[in-house]
């Protein structure tokens, strides 16, 4: 016959231990049913608050990335030379020079492993003004007319209102949807651009025509953004001209940064072209929303605290009533790591199914969270809907429609939300841990107890 184990009786005591409803006793307080809800309901809270966050922050991100900086930017400074004459003015190197160099730097950085796209591209900051008075300033890119083709990433985050991406005329533009707005201007208008370099070609008008308008879903880049055909950027506004890199990973920018630093053409060029990554632009804006979501952890996580100091209060109450089957079960010959192991059950119990309820419900909440916000604002309308009916009758003006995230107020569509698994798994333990170290520290004085002490008491 085998011998019996810890891990034979302890569950079974424990279970017989946390079931018994004695009048009067801990068993019948709703301490433990109160302390599965409060888990449960922290981890479904902030299963879901970082859900969101994670959909807006990432989102923001995103744009940034796919649109603005890249994964892996390559620069081709333009270089000043000197003319012949001692007073003359440096001149900014041909731009058929700088055109060379980029086509070598990108046909080479093409075939490094890891790479996606190399998008040639300029940028230029210039005033704009529309049909009407007013105008506004706006970073200008040139990019090739196929950009969208080679850039898959760019061409997902750039979703057009109306018309096309269409930057074959080298006076053709395109706008974001709130540029053009102000500019009050729609396809086919067209528009003044002035480079706030001053560089321009006196025989040609500057006059752009509206080939498309684009909404990307990041507000600064719908309102001051607009594309021209990279020929024309050179003539506005003739410096650095960029190559955008995208990776497969683009978490391994650095190993992308070192292989492309290790190319012959960038080694031979080094003091015109650099290479920087996605983390070198907007580092503080990345770092305000790494420290946003640590902070958010930290507060919403005070809940976890709170119910854990519930259950170590309530099990401490449990041990000091429990205090004479401990001495038996220290009598019988249980030592005191299986007396602490019979207390710290009871947390054990209550950690996996208040996490993991949380954990399920906050997951489905949170992969949910618009047709929630939907079905919420339709029932509020409902009950609007029957007031306005109301006062109606009584010839009063009408209450408007309700919207939790209104379009004049809000610039989203619906609510983002994405869930990373690691952080759910974080989540779960977090809930799991506070009832399970809350157990475990009031379970100290269970194995102090001396059964002589009890059994003389008695």
């Amino acid at each position: 016959m085998r011998k019996m184990t810890k891990l034979d009786w302890i569950p079974f005591v424990a279970a017989r231990h946390n079931g018994r409803r004695k009048r009067g006793a801990a068993g019948g307080s709703p301490a433990p049913i109160l302390a599965v809800l409060g888990i449960g309901v922290g981890v479904l809270a902030l299963t879901v608050i970082i859900a969101v966050m994670n959909g807006f922050q990432l989102g923001f991100i995103e744009s940034i990335i796919e649109l603005s900086s890249f994964h892996v930017r390559a620069e081709i400074a333009a270089v000043m030379e000197a003319e012949a004459a001692e007073d003359a003015a440096p001149v900014l190197i041909e731009t058929e020079r700088q055109n060379a160099l980029m086509a070598a730097v990108a046909e080479r950085i093409r075939s490094v492993p890891g790479i996606v796209s190399a998008v040639p591209f300029r940028e230029l900051h210039a005033i704009l003004r529309g049909r009407r008075a007013g105008q506004e300033s706006a970073l200008i890119r040139g990019l090739a007319p196929d950009a969208l083709e080679q850039d898959a990433g760019m061409a997902e985050k750039l979703t057009m209102e109306r018309g096309s991406f269409d930057l074959t005329d080298r006076k053709s533009i395109v706008l974001g949807a709130e540029l053009a707005g102000r500019l009050y201007v729609r396809v086919g208008d067209t528009v003044e651009l002035t480079s706030l370099s001053g560089l321009f070609d006196a025989r040609e008008e500057p006059v752009f025509t509206v080939t498309g308008i684009f909404r990307s879903g990041f507000y600064e880049y719908d309102l001051g953004w607009g594309f021209v055909n990279i020929d024309t950027a050179a003539v506005l506004d003739e410096t650095s001209l960029m190559l955008g890199v995208k990776l497969k990973n683009r978490w391994h920018d650095t190993q992308a940064v070192r292989r492309i630093n290790s190319i012959s053409v960038v080694e031979n060029n080094a003091d015109r072209v650099s290479i920087t990554s996605w983390r070198d632009y907007n580092k503080a804006f990345f770092s305000a929303l790494r420290s946003e979501k640590l902070l958010m952890f930290l507060l919403v996580g005070l809940i976890f605290i709170v119910v854990g100091l519930n259950i170590f209060q309530a099990q401490r109450r449990s041990v000091l009533e429990r205090r004479e089957e401990i001495g038996l079960l220290r009598a019988l010959g249980a030592d005191e790591w299986a007396v602490r192991l019979v207390f710290v059950w009871d947390g054990f119990i209550i950690g996996v199914i208040g996490a993991g309820a949380g954990t399920v419900l906050g997951l489905f909440l949170a992969t949910h969270i618009s047709g929630f916000f939907t079905a919420l604002e339709h029932i509020v309308n409902g009950f609007i809907a029957l007031l306005n009916l109301i006062y109606g009758v009584f010839g009063r003006s009408h209450v408007e429609e309700f919207a939790i995230f209104s379009p004049a107020i809000f610039y989203i569509k619906e609510i983002p939300a994405r869930v990373i698994p690691h952080e759910a798994v974080l989540i779960f333990l977090f809930g799991f841990l506070s009832a399970l170290l809350a157990s475990w520290f009031a379970s100290r004085r269970a194995a102090r107890t001396k059964p002589a002490e009890v059994l003389r008491d008695e």
